[in-house]
């Protein structure tokens, strides 16, 4: 599942690379302990994503020292908890930076993701649709996808199909939500729904190799031989060298 928000952390891999470069720097060479706890939790997130936990402890250890009451602290916290396998210290991290910043999408959001990982699905279905209804949350369509990927992964499929629907509707290009709903169908063998979907929403946007593929399997599907060849045709021809493309030869002339 994806949704986790780096960049709040770190604006480029620019600012990374000096980061890790400036490890070593002394610490009273910054101003204050705000900065300080700043610029060791990027530091901790830094090392978090090139995978050097130990190196990331002790820098986010070294900022909640410095700073306690910063939610952004509390919140790498938790992504490194997680990675760790402490789910225990991971939730009550996530929990204590929303309780600092009450509301923030941002740390509902990654608090959501972490809730559906270990299996609390209605928790974070609940999570994701506050971080989704907040005018603030810059991609609230990601948020309904996200929520309906968790529901589909704990089989509610129904309330799955609603949040896909709620992710297209606003935003009605979204080649993710619309693979995921058409997906849902087929898997369910609603075809008839699924093909409907699938070809109004290609003939609308762009085309991606696994809407192709998928939309090759549906019509194959519904029984309709004729749309399956044209899919399979574009596919083969605007994305060869895709995964996709090479999955479609291995399907041959099988249905589905």
């Amino acid at each position: 599942m994806t949704g986790r928000t780096w960049g709040r952390y770190l604006a480029s891999a620019a600012v990374l690379g000096a980061l890790l470069s400036a490890g070593c720097a002394n610490p009273q060479q910054v101003r204050d302990q705000r900065d300080a706890a700043i610029f060791n939790t990027e530091l901790g997130i830094a090392y978090l994503q090139r995978g050097e936990l130990a190196v990331a402890k002790r820098k986010l250890d070294r900022a909640l020292s410095e700073n306690p009451n910063d939610p952004n602290v509390h919140s790498a916290r938790a992504l490194l908890f997680e990675r760790l396998g402490e789910s225990a210290r991971a939730d009550r991290e996530y929990r204590k930076a929303l309780s600092l910043a009450p509301h923030n999408p941002d740390y509902e959001n990654d608090y959501a993701v972490y809730l559906c990982n270990v299996g609390r699905t209605d928790e974070g279905v609940k999570y994701f649709i506050s971080a989704a209804r907040n005018p603030l949350y810059l991609t609230p369509a990601d948020a309904y996808n996200n929520a309906g990927v968790c529901l589909r992964v704990a089989h509610k499929y129904r309330r799955a199909e609603k949040m896909f629907r709620a992710a297209l509707a606003v935003s009605p290009d979204f080649e993710q939500a619309a693979w995921q709903l058409a997906n849902l169908q087929y898997k369910r063998g609603h075809y008839k729904q699924a093909y409907a979907l699938i070809k109004q929403f290609l003939a609308n946007n762009s085309e991606t190799p696994d809407l192709l593929l998928l939309a090759v399997k549906i019509a194959r599907a519904e029984g309709n031989a004729l749309d399956a060849e044209l899919y399979a045709r574009r596919l083969q021809l605007d994305f060869p060298d895709s995964a996709e493309a090479h999955a479609l030869a291995a399907l041959g002339h099988k249905p589905g």
